[in-house]
């Protein structure tokens, strides 16, 4: 057994955990993090990677939730400008579009208009959107604005149909990397990260918790004032094993994600409503595809690895091809990602319709005991923050404004950042250099020291690139570095791939 004793135990690696282990450690509190595989390996890496108010959540009257994720919206870019960036939506306008009958929008409307039947009035959307603009205190991210499709670039992708559109702000993140920079930033603050350390079970002992963790093929103890189950889609199994009379329902749905070859050369998303009252999102995705998401589908249980189903494939090529000039088939999918969202059990007949909000369960009893309940990505800060105020209300908060590693800069600087770059590193392509900036920002510098040449690995994945994901981000293995650290693994040839494999295994 560990004798040295934490202030705070967490168990879990996705965005929750590594975020309140930063929170807690830069308060000063001893944190010790474990996460079964790699980090962000589960949910916190499979989000449609947006941190966004929630435009469809108005129509659930989610109003606290979705003000309080689009003032984080802005605070989140100004602490991460090389991992996020504002994106434009378009949403095209149709006299087809209907809300989700199970919306408490459409019970009210069909009740006070119900000659609408069921259908999505501009005008309407026009006022959610007026809300979506002024909710959450807007000051960096452009404004709504109507958009003439008929000429314009972003129609051109669309079938003739589409006239008008409205287009509006959300901004992109790399929720992966965000995980990573997390854990990072938490370690560097003094907390211990583990990965691929696997939690066995909890109990009190004389106020304090004695926690087993299995690792390495054996099992180790630790010691812990307080532990935090933020566990995700294993958080009512982890619970399970714990000893405390909390309990918790949670609804493990399943939202998948299709990746095609690029649809159209600018940079806008389009945000689509179906005529089944859901919504699909089409993003430009790693300079060459476009992403297509997300599915609400029920899931079966945590242990059961989300995939995306032949039948949630042919709902979303179904559902674009309905707004695109030229259409698209199952053929055409070069990569596909599931995750489990795991939310609140509200009650709600439909997966859509279940909230995305989070609950934390305090249990102080001798030794305390935090539960954290679903969450989105756009939340986690306040989350993480929320959750250390409960166990150690004496403690300041801190992390707003508080860049991650290497996002100490402004958002206006990015682009003078990758000349800065493309100056000192010029044997790298500028598709490399552009990368690099964006999931390092000013850590490229360090990263890349004075090098004049470096050793490619493929897809401009270079030796020393990986030397740094592997003693700074916790990287272990090839799929962790292609997948997760980075979206490699859509670019590198089989012979990469190979050659990654084959240098880590070599040192």
């Amino acid at each position: 057994m560990s004798e040295t004793i934490s202030d705070i135990f967490i168990i879990g690696g996705g965005v929750n955990g590594c975020g309140i282990a930063r929170d807690a450690a830069g308060r000063g509190l001893s944190v010790t993090l474990v996460e079964q595989g790699d980090l962000a390996s589960g949910t916190s890496s499979a989000s449609t990677k947006l941190f966004h108010g929630g435009l469809r959540y108005l129509e659930y009257f989610e109003f606290r939730l979705v003000k309080e994720a689009l003032r984080e919206r802005e605070v989140l870019l100004g602490m991460m400008p090389h991992i996020s960036w504002p994106m434009r939506f378009v949403l095209p306008l149709s006299k087809d579009m209907r809300f989700d009958a199970e919306t408490p929008a459409s019970r009210l409307l069909a009740g006070l208009m119900p000659w609408m039947k069921g259908r999505r009035p501009s005008w309407l959307i026009r006022l959610g959107l007026f809300f979506y603009d002024h909710m959450g205190g807007r000051k960096v991210l452009a404004a709504t604005q109507a958009l003439k499709l008929v000429g314009a670039v972003e129609g051109a992708v669309l079938d003739a149909r589409f006239e008008r559109a409205f287009e509006y702000s959300d901004v992109w993140v790399d929720d992966a990397r965000l995980v990573s920079l997390n854990a990072r930033d938490a370690a560097e603050r003094g907390a211990s990260i583990l990965t691929r350390a696997t939690f066995v079970n909890a109990e009190r002992i004389g106020g304090l918790w004695r926690i087993t963790v299995a690792r390495n093929g054996t099992q180790e103890q630790y010691l812990s004032r307080a532990l935090v189950n933020a566990a995700g889609p294993w958080v009512a199994q982890a619970l399970s094993h714990v000893s405390t009379d909390m309990r918790g329902q949670i609804r493990l749905v399943r939202g998948s994600h299709i990746v095609v070859p690029k649809l159209y050369d600018h940079d806008k998303c389009y945000f689509l409503q179906g005529e089944d009252g859901r919504i699909c999102f089409l993003i430009p995705y790693e300079d060459d595809f476009t992403l297509i998401g997300t599915t609400d589908a029920e899931h079966g249980a945590a242990d059961e690895k989300p995939e995306v189903s032949a039948r949630e494939q042919t709902y979303l090529i179904d559902f674009v091809n309905g707004y695109l000039r030229t259409e698209i088939t199952t053929a055409d999918i070069v990569w596909s990602y599931s995750g489990v969202r795991p939310l609140q059990d509200d009650g709600q007949a439909s997966a859509s319709a279940a909230t995305r909000d989070y609950e934390l369960r305090l249990e102080r009893a001798d030794a305390a005991l935090l539960t954290v309940f679903g969450g989105k990505i756009t939340t986690y800060r306040k989350l993480s923050e929320a959750a250390v105020d409960l166990l150690v209300p004496a403690s300041r908060a801190w992390t707003k404004g508080v860049a991650l590693p290497g996002g100490n800069f402004e958002l206006a600087d990015k682009h003078a950042l990758e000349e800065q770059a493309a100056v000192k590193y010029p044997f790298l392509e500028a598709r490399t250099v552009r990368r690099l900036v964006r999931s390092y920002g000013l850590d490229v510098f360090d990263m890349l020291g004075d090098c004049k040449a470096v050793e490619d690995l493929g897809a401009g994945l270079s030796t020393a690139e990986v030397e740094w994901l592997v003693a700074r981000e916790f990287a272990q293995n090839a799929e962790d570095i292609l997948w997760r650290r980075s979206k490699l693994g859509l670019h590198m040839p089989a012979e990469g791939v190979a050659a990654l494999e084959a240098y880590l295994a070599a040192r």
